[in-house]
């Protein structure tokens, strides 16, 4: 892998041969595990600019160039996440000269608050082939990571690590992308009527309002050091006027405007039309039937089949499953039960993907398991044997398991000796039916006809019948260290205990899959270890504090809410544990805080538990029912200053380590559920509002 320095170029073609397709990762860690930071690259012509709205990609605009360049979205690592970008370079249009791949903070937020901000380019199949570390961000809210750019009809690569302190609005202006000026005036009109309720409810009370007109005191400042998480793509505050300048109040507080896109898409409405039948016993005639599957092998023939073929069908969504594999983006074709020479006897990979770009063939083998069944390591290492002399590209596993990082599901020989390499991927069910959620329900796909589909895919793929459920099993050594921690028996290097916890770490990431796809959100679980933490080693060391302390325990950072949701399981009492911890206000009196958080509180359930944060320490305690009339019961008695309150919800777990009724997995899957539609879905975050781009032709 090639090191760069900043302002250093190099081709790709001397790196490797696959670079026709090519994955780019933006990754950076915080200090606190809360930083963020969107992705976004604009396509430029010869004169640096581009063409239209439309070449620029970011979250409200993720695939453009013709499909060239897509954003994969964040994927979790070992210490944190990144983003990831797919680039079919073969593919871009001929106009594109140069691709720019950037990153903006919101709310105020610095690319010098995150630590290790680095990119790193992969090839099609897999291979690392350059690193680019930004050193000096500084205190910037944009940031030009790299660039790919062609030279004498091949692509180069140059590092850049460029600051914008102007945001993302002044950067894609600098480019030439249009800026809609009024469209985020909506955002602002919110937020002042939000503070004039906050005024009148505090002159009823007969307190002095907590702060001045047009401000809230628990609006987070986003700022270095703030325990709330930035609003996620809030506009970028507005420079700083030249000395002499006088702004009106309104000027001051008008957010910068957004970069807009020329894009329409087709979402489903959350809601169905009502139904005509007579009565409940009427069964809606679906595409993809489930009463004629009788067993597994029943099972994993329709489930490719189902997949393979809507891929096909719907464009949006075959280029969403397979860019992130190197795939380009062509027209794409699958089969099933396809025969494959393999020594005495033939074998027959579950299903083929082909994809055709400018006459060039790009091949994938595909393995489907259902219903909890394992991948046999033998069939996935005569597919990889068939693809590398047959000059395929990639072998992709399909099953209800997740991969983690560090821990392969298969493990696979290569033969080093062979030119041609291939690159093995694993796909769960759960990433399939979380992609084909956010297309339906969230980011829209081209049509009508395309949004039926994944939604009659999707009511398969969640039908009890069909098998592809995701990760539904803790696995063998789930009782047995249950038991032992019962028994105080576990003891520290036990290999049982690693185990819990690479269930617990995969259950964890189907939860943010879920909770993602009905959000809308970036959903993704804070890893706290240190840069470079050797995935097995960081799972050692939790496994030792099971056993010793009994708990598992998880954090998931949510977009767009105050702070971060933290799971516990206390394998000893048998209770789960949901909560947050909210930032207090950072004005106004103690009575008015806590008064504030109760109104927010109002539909929550009366058995939540709050806790006041104090330096150094908890102060007083008490559940949402005796606290309602009461609010100064929860204000510390040696008036210590107020620094957050914990908010927490208890319930039972389940003991079995499936996913039934009484299943510890279905368990943590309600628990979570609950918390945030009952909690963090009231609880105030200033600034978060989610803007959604606007159709030029809409104006």
């Amino acid at each position: 892998m090639q090191k760069m320095i900043k302002g250093a170029n190099i081709g790709l073609a001397s790196l490797s041969d696959n670079v026709g397709s090519v994955v780019m990762s933006l990754g950076w860690s915080s200090p606190t595990g809360e930083g963020d930071a969107d992705v976004s690259v604009l396509l430029l012509d010869g004169d640096g600019k581009v063409r239209g709205d439309a070449d620029f990609c970011f979250y409200n605009n993720p695939v453009v160039g013709n499909g060239s360049v897509q954003l994969l979205g964040k994927t979790p690592t070992s210490d944190g996440d990144e983003d990831r970008i797919s680039f079919d370079l073969d593919a871009v249009p001929a106009e594109v000269e140069q691709i720019v791949v950037a990153a903006s903070r919101y709310g105020g937020a610095r690319f010098g608050d995150l630590d290790d901000l680095r990119l790193t380019l992969a090839d099609s199949s897999g291979d690392s082939l350059v690193q680019f570390s930004v050193e000096d961000a500084g205190a910037v809210s944009a940031c030009v990571f790299g660039e790919l750019y062609r030279r004498d009809g091949a692509w180069k690569f140059r590092a850049v690590g460029q600051g914008y302190a102007s945001g993302l609005a002044g950067l894609a202006t600098d480019f030439g992308v249009d800026i809609d000026d009024d469209a985020d005036a909506d955002v602002e009109a919110d937020a002042d009527a939000a503070a004039d309720a906050d005024v009148e409810a505090e002159a009823e009370s007969g307190k002095e309002p907590d702060g001045p007109r047009g401000g809230s005191a628990d609006e987070p400042d986003g700022q270095a050091g703030s325990p709330a998480v930035p609003a996620p793509r809030a506009p970028e505050p507005a420079p700083a006027a030249p000395a002499g300048t006088v702004r009106t109040p309104s000027e001051e507080t008008k957010p910068r405007a957004r970069p807009r896109t020329a894009r329409k898409k087709v979402t489903l409405p959350r809601a169905e039309k009502k139904t005509l039948a007579e009565n409940d016993s009427w069964r809606t005639a679906r595409l993809f039937p489930l009463s004629a599957l009788k067993n597994d092998r029943e099972r994993e023939t329709r489930a490719t089949s189902v997949l393979l073929s809507v891929m096909t069908q719907v464009p949006e969504f075959g280029r969403r499953l397979t860019a992130g594999f190197g795939a380009p983006a062509g027209r794409m074709e699958t089969f099933t039960e396809v025969s494959l020479p393999h020594g005495d006897s033939p074998r027959r990979p579950d299903g083929v993907i082909r994809v055709e770009r400018a006459g060039k063939l790009w091949t994938a083998l595909v393995e489907t398991k259902t219903n909890g069944n394992a991948l046999k390591p033998d069939q996935v290492q005569a597919y990889t044997d068939i693809a590398a002399r047959r000059g395929y590209e990639a072998v992709i596993t399909l099953s209800n398991d997740v991969a983690l990082d560090g821990t392969p599901l298969v493990d696979v020989r290569i033969d080093g000796r062979r030119k041609h390499k291939v690159a093995l991927w694993h796909l769960s069910w759960a990433e399939v039916a979380h992609q084909a959620q956010m297309l339906i329900r969230h980011e829209g796909v081209g049509n009508a006809s395309h949004a039926w589909l994944l939604r009659e895919l999707l009511h398969y793929l969640q039908h009890e019948h069909s098998g592809c459920h995701g990760f539904q099993n803790m696995g063998a050594a789930w009782v047995p260290v249950r038991k032992a921690i019962d028994d105080e028996t576990l003891s520290q290097g036990d290999p049982r205990a690693t185990e819990v916890i690479e269930s617990w770490e995969r259950l964890v990431r189907q939860v943010c899959l879920g909770l993602g796809g009905e959000l809308g959100h970036k959903v993704l679980p804070v890893q706290r270890a240190k840069r470079g933490t050797d995935p097995r080693a960081r799972r050692a060391a939790l496994a030792d504090q099971l056993c010793s302390q009994g708990r598992l325990h998880s954090e998931l950072r949510i977009e767009g809410t105050p702070g971060i949701l933290a799971i516990t399981a206390d394998l000893r009492t048998r209770k789960l544990r949901t909560s947050i911890e909210v930032p207090a206000a950072e004005r106004g009196y103690p009575l008015s805080r806590a008064k504030r958080l109760i109104r927010q509180l109002a539909a929550a359930p009366a058995d939540l538990h709050i806790e006041t944060l104090v330096e150094g320490g908890t102060g007083p305690r008490g559940t949402l029912e005796r606290l309602r009339p009461e609010p100064a019961d929860i204000l510390p008695k040696d008036g210590a200053e107020i620094s957050g309150f914990r908010l927490s919800l208890f319930k039972g777990m389940g003991n079995g380590r499936g996913n039934a009724e009484t299943g510890f997995i279905r368990s943590v899957d309600e628990a979570v559920d609950r918390f945030h539609a009952h909690v963090i879905a009231h609880l105030e975050t200033r600034g978060t509002r989610r803007p959604t781009a606007e159709p030029a032709e809409a104006r």
